[in-house]
């Protein structure tokens, strides 16, 4: 059975033709072209700014022109992530769906519900002919996944409505109403390069089979680091068997909890034994630790080519000390949200390129100056291990609203509709509304969405049965709206 015939049928219609047009974050101009095209088609007053955020207007039905203005956004990109076995092109190939027990899922890649979900809501509202509601305006952005760039290239003074709804949240029965904000911090090494010692043999060292995930919703569940256990592998073998790495590539995107790393040594043909049997006692006791999060963990090597160089000791061993001590994980929790996280550290890449190796982490915090002490925790640890480092692209929480009037109404049709409460949220992810919300500081600001989990990995994917509550309580939610 094709998504294209699930229920509600235009909002999964619409969700299936956004699969087939590839958007990886930065990537964003076929979609961006597709859905000013379908705002053209529509007859709507369709715009794209400067950057590629797409905004598309829908006047408001027969009676309801005295209603607030809703500004209902979603993010058009999405993370690029598959399995190592998997062929993917994603800037070129759609995405590959299927339905399994209950759940749509992709084929070895991101399904890009994150947040295809939400953006096809707000095109099958803008549609559709029997919804009643007041003047409707979407915001599409774009390249939120790798720095929010369409968030902050939005223009204040644009756009028009009272209220933003946003679609990117990923637990049907929860109205979130803050986020926490992020920074980024970098490190880059500057290795020497050597000439491979004389009888050596090359190996390669492989961390993957890791579940990964979203650097902000999953941060909580412990999963493992490839980064981090990587790092473990290789402070013992450089210490104890004299290996020297010729190159390193670990992780992928700075969003994501790093799922895979891949390590090239070498090390004297007199400990080649040696490395085979610590990697597997390595392997043994990291499943161990992690059996409960990581059952599909593998640690391996393989010979591998003769590397042409090899990197400083020096080098080498900064990197090793500044990975270990780095802050990874859940750092504090909220004392004002039980079970929510408030700051976390989440190193996302170590991988050598042009020459230099790259440490990537993103920060984040319920608190804005707790994102920042962090940051200058890891810059000062970064610099004192030998590396340049810098922050980047600090972007702000959203302060909680519990007052805020079109939660109120959501509550109260949430209740009236399915006959219990939904519960109040604030997420350990960085939703645009804290940016949004800065630029158009009039805007009430709620964010809600149907079931997602594993965002971020190619595990991610979609609760059916939620999909029409979604858009059950979005309807009603538009057709409810204050009166100016």
């Amino acid at each position: 059975m094709s998504i294209k015939n699930l229920e509600p049928n235009g909002l999964w219609k619409n969700f299936y033709n956004l699969t087939q047009i590839p958007r990886p974050s930065k990537k964003e101009a076929k979609v961006v072209a597709f859905v000013k095209e379908f705002g053209e088609k529509l007859g709507l007053e369709t715009i794209v700014d400067k950057v590629g955020n797409v905004i598309i207007r829908k006047p408001a039905t027969p009676g309801y022109e005295n209603r607030m203005g809703v500004v209902l956004q979603a993010h058009l990109d999405m993370v690029p992530q598959k399995n190592s076995d998997k062929v993917h092109d994603f800037e070129n190939d759609p995405i590959e769906t299927h339905i399994e027990n209950g759940w749509v899922k992709a084929n070895g890649t991101t399904l890009g519900a994150d947040n295809g979900i939400g953006a096809a809501a707000a095109m099958t509202v803008l549609e559709s002919t029997d919804l009643e509601h007041g003047p409707i305006e979407a915001l599409f952005t774009i390249d939120e996944e790798t720095g929010m760039t369409g968030a902050n290239a939005l223009e204040p003074g644009v756009l028009k409505g009272d209220i933003l709804i946003n679609t990117d949240s990923e637990t049907e029965g929860e109205l979130y109403v803050g986020c926490a904000g992020g920074i980024d911090t970098c490190g880059y090494f500057t290795p020497k390069f050597e000439e491979v010692p004389a009888g050596s043999k090359a190996f390669q060292l492989v961390v993957k089979g890791l579940k990964g995930g979203h650097s902000g919703m999953d941060i909580i569940l412990g999963r493992a680091n490839a980064n981090k256990v990587m790092n473990e592998l290789l402070a013992y073998a450089t210490e104890k068997l004299d290996a020297r790495v010729a190159d390193i590539q670990g992780g992928s995107l700075r969003n994501a909890i790093p799922r895979e790393s891949f390590v090239t040594v070498t090390v004297p043909e007199a400990n080649a034994e040696a490395l085979a049997a610590y990697v597997a006692e390595f392997e043994t006791a990291m499943k161990e630790k992690f059996a409960a999060v990581e059952p599909e963990m593998s640690i391996t090597v393989a010979p591998a080519e003769m590397p042409a160089q090899v990197m400083d000791k020096a080098t080498i061993a900064n990197l090793i000390e500044a990975v270990a001590k780095y802050p990874n994980g859940v750092v504090a929790m909220s004392k004002d949200f039980e079970g929510t996280v408030e700051t976390s550290s989440n190193l996302a890449i170590v991988k050598l390129i042009d020459g230099q190796i790259m440490t990537a982490s993103l920060q984040r915090s319920l608190v804005d100056a707790s994102k920042d002490e962090l940051a200058a925790e890891m810059r000062t640890l970064l610099e004192k291990c030998g590396a340049r480092a810098e922050s980047t692209g600090s972007y702000p929480g959203w302060k909680p609203n519990i007052n805020s009037p079109i939660l109120h109404t959501m509550k109260k049709v949430y209740e009236e509709k399915y006959g219990k409460t939904p519960k109040i949220m604030v997420i350990h992810a960085g939703l645009e509304c804290g940016i949004l919300g800065s630029k158009y500081p009039n805007w009430d600001m709620v964010s809600f969405g149907p079931t997602l989990v594993f965002p971020h990995s190619p595990d991610e994917a979609i609760k059916i049965d939620t999909v029409p509550l979604f858009w059950e309580f979005m309807t009603e939610t538009l057709k409810n709206v204050p009166v100016k």
